[in-house]
This record gives C-alpha cells, sequence and structure tokens, in this order.
C-alpha cells in the first residue's frame, strides 16, 4: 500500500510540515493572492535553481513584489521553503482518489487505485520530493521534517492495517506499527528513483502492481478477497 490509502483515512493525516516555521495565512483577498503568487514563484525557483542557489530576489520578481512585501509574509528563504513544502504535501495526501466502495473485501481495488493516485501525484511533486532530501541532510530542521512525514504516514498506515486484522483478512500476529514502518517506504523509494532520480525502466503499471502485491503477500490477505481461514 501506498502512504495514501482511501480520502476518509487521509483526513485523519495530521500536517506533514512544521507549521510553526510559517505564519498565519494573511486575512485579506489582496493578501492571499500576493501570498500564493509568492509560493507558487518560489516553487519554481526551487525546482530551477535547488534551494542553495535560490535567490529572494528572482522570487520577488517573479512574483511581480517588493522584499519588503516578501517579509510582510515570509522571515526567511526557509520559512517560504517550508510554505511550499506544506502545499506539496497536500497535493500527496489528496491526490484525488478514483472512487473505490469502502468494502474491505475489496482490500485489492483499494490498494490499486491509492497507489495509483499516489504514484500520480509523486510524478507533480517530484523535483520537490528530491530537493527535500537534500535539503534534509543540511538542515536539521527539514530533517525532522522527513522524519515526522515518515512517522505519520506509517502511523496512518498501521491504523488500516489494525482495521484489517480486527476484520479477519491481515495476519493478526503482526505489529501494525513495525510492519507499516517496513511497508510504508516501498512505494514511495520505488517512485522516488523512477521519477526524482529518473532510474529508467520502470513503468507506472509495475510500479503500482508491485507495491500493491507486495503489500497483500506481506500482511496476508488473500487475493481472491475472502477473510483469512
Amino acid at each position: 500500500m501506498s502512504e495514501v490509502e482511501a480520502e476518509e483515512v487521509v483526513r485523519e493525516l495530521p500536517t506533514l510540515v512544521d507549521t510553526s516555521r510559517v505564519r498565519e495565512m494573511p486575512t485579506t483577498a489582496r493578501g492571499v493572492r500576493t501570498r500564493a503568487a509568492l509560493v507558487a514563484t518560489a516553487r519554481n525557483v526551487f525546482e530551477r535553481d535547488g534551494f542553495i542557489n535560490s535567490r529572494l530576489a528572482d522570487i520577488t520578481a517573479g512574483a511581480n513584489c517588493s522584499i519588503g512585501t516578501f517579509y510582510t509574509y515570509f522571515d526567511s528563504k526557509e520559512e517560504i521553503f517550508t510554505a511550499v513544502m506544506q502545499a506539496a504535501a497536500d497535493d500527496m495526501l489528496h491526490p484525488g482518489l478514483p472512487r473505490v466502495d469502502d468494502d474491505l473485501s475489496n482490500v485489492a481495488a483499494i490498494l490499486d487505485a491509492s497507489n495509483r493516485a499516489y504514484v500520480e501525484a509523486y510524478k507533480r511533486n517530484a523535483k520537490l520530493n528530491l530537493l527535500l532530501e537534500q535539503v534534509a541532510t543540511i538542515d536539521p530542521n527539514f530533517r525532522q521534517l522527513r522524519l515526522e512525514r515518515a512517522k505519520a504516514f506509517a502511523e496512518r498506515n498501521a491504523r488500516w492495517i489494525k482495521r484489517l486484522q480486527d476484520a479477519g483478512y491481515a495476519n493478526p500476529e503482526l505489529d501494525p506499527y513495525m510492519t507499516a514502518r517496513a511497508l510504508s517506504p516501498i512505494l514511495g523509494r520505488l517512485a522516488y528513483h523512477v521519477y526524482a532520480l529518473e532510474e529508467p525502466g520502470m513503468s507506472d503499471d509495475s510500479i503500482v502492481q508491485t507495491a500493491t502485491r507486495v503489500w497483500l503477500d506481506a500482511l496476508g490477505v488473500p487475493l481472491d478477497g475472502s477473510k483469512r481461514a
């Protein structure tokens, strides 16, 4: 299973970004538009130039505002990078899943749909995901963000595994949280190598099908949709 499952479960997940590094949203329509323009431009600049080489002057020029205006909404390059990552995280969490009946007898279909939605969201944010990996190696705050994101996804997936166990579909001997920590990175790392590092030779279908089958096998979920004997 990917880091994204069913929509109703996704809504339970806490934010993946340290929002203490981001100011409150502006209250005026003009302020909201200006801030959104800065964040959108900053994303383009970060993706083009990387975090270290990006300049506030390029961000403000692209957003058609002054440096003074920038500091009305953000204190630093780190703060606007956090805002960019927050927007990307929201996209990863709510990628627009196709409607699949939330019936546990339909586990394979739920996994397939969520994995495919995750892959599409990852492709949209591949450059930022690569950038977060890089920045996390030099900034302890973003390293903590990276760890918290992994933990949050694992905790959410652990709840879903426990639900499968209680309903008789998954192996009850597995520890839900440790199993989630072991399985949650599967699709994420495949996507990271293919879409962020641009490793050739793997298609979307092969990634999704492999991740889905590994999850089902590891959890001991019968492929025919029945409960365990």
